[in-house]
């Protein structure tokens, strides 16, 4: 056991990462002691959660100053602050006008007590990004563990705690202390699924405000970089536009506000669990522009461009505009301290993207803008992709992106360094351990992140 490792990943998977962050054109350009130090900043930067917590405001629905000052009385009712204490800070962003952010205090000195409960690693992850801890993902926990017994929480990183155990000697991480809310046969001995809070974080390892209930339709948590590409993408008013990988919504019902709820934003995943979630948060954020539909969206496309249909599958030059977010191997996300999947599993991912490409380019009208987005790190994912896509659809061309908060795209796909300046790749490694100004620690302390943006001539 230690106090916040780097990331776990399988030796084969770290030696995959080191080659991408340290190859020929990096080496060249940085050299290596500077390329390997990149690397194992990454690796470090990778398991903290990002020094911003990041709200996306529904700006459709109300002025930003009112969100706000909403958001503000909010949390210092949650933070139980005194009247005249000022112990909330929201900060607008400088250049996304409906951002707030919040920053994040950590790792903070906490001691760790004897008595150990143990969650998921997903758990655990929320736990760092301010969340109490829900009694679905409580592994282990004392024998006679009771309410208002204080705890320390840890995570598990290897995904080898059995659930219901009295004790855990595994590989496990230290997130911080907090108050029993329900007692150890209310979590294990029901037989029935336990919903709620069942420990209360009163001292996390990293402090940031828990957004459970919180203002549900005038605040979104999205990470920065995901709202971005909805400013990236520059939906209008009247368009009709694709979001081709949806769940859980967040772009798209970003996409929706933009529009001012004007137009038509058509949403797909294949999960129908995950199309209900999207529905959801539509519903919560007052939006009625967006239309879901249960698909596998490299089979969005139809072969008759005669065919005028509602659903998919979709004729030809359908959409203004389509987002491909794809799906990914996740690699920027923030925190993350274990990851156990193997070098084939993320090689896996690029053959998939590139079938989702050729739907979009069908997709998307002459004249439209396609943007490309993963949550991931690797070459293969991005640049590469970039680099792919310009050799087989002449049609498109790389366009600048507005916003633009984030670094040029990564040496070593083979892209010319006029066209390099025109992706954005958030970069988490490049800000880790430096001391920087507000807006520049919320700019460049975010997770992993990618974004290209094209049009098609």
């Amino acid at each position: 056991m230690s106090i916040f490792p780097k990331i776990s990943l399988k030796p084969e998977v770290t030696e995959y990462l080191r080659s991408v962050f340290m190859n020929k054109e990096v080496l060249a350009a940085v050299g290596p002691q500077e390329a390997e130090c990149r690397f194992q900043k990454l690796l470090s930067c990778l398991s903290h959660p990002p020094s911003y917590t990041c709200v996306r405001a529904s700006t459709h629905l109300a002025p930003l100053e009112e969100i706000h000052d909403k958001l503000r009385e909010e949390l210092k009712r949650q933070q139980t602050c005194s009247p005249s204490e000022d112990c909330i800070q929201i900060l607008p962003h400088p250049r996304v006008n409906d951002v707030l952010l919040l920053p994040v205090d950590g790792p903070r000195p906490v001691k760790q007590l004897s008595s150990e409960v143990v969650v998921g690693a997903q758990c655990g992850n929320a736990v760092l990004r301010g969340a109490h801890v829900f009694a679905q993902g409580i592994m282990a926990s004392p024998k006679y563990m009771k309410v208002g017994d204080v705890v320390s929480v840890f995570s598990d990183l290897e995904g080898s705690c059995t659930r219901g155990a009295t004790s855990f000697q595994g590989k496990k991480v230290f997130v911080g202390n907090g108050v029993a809310e329900m007692d150890r046969s209310s979590i294990f001995c029901t037989g029935e699924p336990v919903r709620g809070v069942g420990i209360r974080m009163v001292e996390p390892l990293y402090q940031s405000p828990s957004f459970d209930g919180v203002l549900p339709s005038l605040t979104f948590l999205q990470n920065l970089p995901s709202v971005v590409v909805g400013h990236v993408l520059g939906p209008r008013p009247g368009e009709r536009i694709l979001d081709m990988c949806a769940a859980p919504g967040g772009k798209t019902c970003h996409i929706a506000a933009l529009m001012g709820d004007q137009g038509e934003v058509v949403a797909l995943e294949k999960s129908r669990n995950k199309i209900e979630r999207i529905s959801r948060n539509a519903h919560m954020l007052n939006l009625r522009s967006i239309k879901t539909f249960c698909c596998n969206s490299i089979q969005a496309v139809s072969s008759d461009s005669a065919q005028v249909t509602e659903g998919p599958p979709f004729p030809p030059e359908s959409f203004d505009r389509v987002l491909l977010d794809a799906p990914c191997s996740g690699l920027g996300q923030r925190p993350n301290m274990a990851l156990g999947f193997s070098l084939k599993e993320l090689r896996s991912y690029q053959p998939l993207q590139r079938k989702l490409f050729h739907a979009a380019v069908r997709l998307l009208k002459k004249g439209g803008v396609l943007v490309y987005s993963t949550c991931t790190i690797t070459l293969a994912e991005n640049e590469e992709q970039v680099a792919w896509a310009l050799h087989t659809f002449p049609c498109l061309t790389l366009q600048p992106q507005e916003p633009r908060l984030g670094a040029e795209g990564m040496l070593g796909a083979g892209l010319p360094p006029e066209q390099l300046r025109l992706l954005q790749r958030f970069s988490p490694e490049l800000s880790w351990g430096r001391t920087a100004g507000k807006a520049e620690a919320a700019d460049g302390d975010t997770i992993g992140f990618f974004i290209a943006k094209f049009l098609k001539n």
